[in-house]
């Protein structure tokens, strides 16, 4: 059965020329004539039956038909040239996998574990976009989503299956600096750990997205703070790193965002004391049935989250 699909070069010259609404534009970038573009298009609009542009005294304008089709043209025209790479590339053996991710989660988890991908499966290659919400998979071109979330924020995506990873502990952190005027005197080093209540009496750092994260460890641990709402607040887990790295407050963070400061000392656990957040981190995918690539991505990643939990928990004491 023959399928009604334009000519790839009619939908190539649509797309350039949709982007600029320009016919001059579009000839430009793709080296070709003015006339050739307009052709190509006039044939594009009668094999549609639908006018994609029109016509004006100072060139052309999309229709409301021409811009929701030029954004479907362009999303598979993405996705073609992906697949067309990928397949050069590995010559049909394994593939690419294209993630949105969370950044902070992507660039002090993910990415650091990605040789260990390289080792074992060389013939997957992952490209990382960053999406913070929820999306519709058929409008974009990634296969999968490292996602932060609630379980209700991820029931409540339509269309697809998650796989949770790990939950988000979060743990009191600070430079050894800090510590020296909350630790008893004549007890121990600066860097161990302290009481909860010596952090009601430290300035504390705040998350703009997660606002009562200290109110709650207080309420966790039974201890009275009043000023667990005070002092300056971050959006991302890794500006509340740096800040905390410098000596300005006690932060919440999560240990597996914040593996590399632990180790060398730069950062240290104020309080060995972890709180269970509402969030959790979940690899997001279609609801139908996976690719062979990214099946074998999946278990990769949940046999590095089951290690990495098991290193947190080891890190906290």
């Amino acid at each position: 059965m023959r399928r009604n699909i334009p000519s790839t070069q009619a939908l190539a010259c649509f797309e350039v020329a949709a982007r600029h609404e320009s016919y001059t534009r579009a000839a430009q970038e793709l080296s070709l004539t003015q006339s050739a573009v307009s052709r190509q298009i006039q044939a594009l609009e009668e094999f549609l039956g639908v006018a994609l542009f029109r016509r004006t005294r100072h060139g052309v304008v999309l229709t409301p038909a021409g811009a929701h089709y030029g954004r479907q043209v362009a999303r598979w025209l993405q996705g073609l040239e992906r697949d067309t790479l990928d397949v050069m590339a590995h010559q049909g053996e394994g593939g690419t996998i294209t993630l949105a991710a969370v950044p902070t989660f992507a660039t002090r988890w993910l990415i650091p574990r990605l040789p260990h991908l390289a080792q074992t499966h060389p013939d997957i290659v992952v490209h990382i976009d960053t999406q913070t919400r929820p999306f519709l998979f058929a409008d974009t071109t990634f296969d999968a989503a490292l996602y932060a979330g609630t379980p209700e924020q991820v029931s409540n995506w339509p269309g697809v299956q998650a796989q949770l990873l790990m939950h988000e502990d979060v743990v009191p952190v600070c430079s050894p600096r800090l510590l020296e005027s909350a630790a008893p005197r004549g007890r121990g080093r600066a860097h161990q750990p302290v009481a909860a209540e010596a952090l009601a009496d430290l300035p504390l750092l705040q998350q703009s997205t997660r606002p009562y994260g200290w109110r709650q460890w207080f309420d966790a641990m039974g201890v009275d703070a009043p000023h667990a709402l005070d002092g300056p607040r971050y959006e991302l887990f890794s500006m509340l790193a740096v800040a905390a790295a410098h000596g300005m407050g006690v932060a919440l963070i999560p240990p597996l965002l914040i593996e590399a400061e632990l180790a060398t000392g730069e950062l240290v656990v104020a309080c060995a004391k972890p709180l269970r957040g509402e969030r959790a981190y979940y690899l997001v995918s279609p609801a139908q049935s996976q690719p062979p690539v990214l099946a074998v991505f999946a278990r990769w990643l949940q046999g590095m989250a089951e290690t990495g939990a098991n290193a947190a928990s080891s890190a906290v004491g």
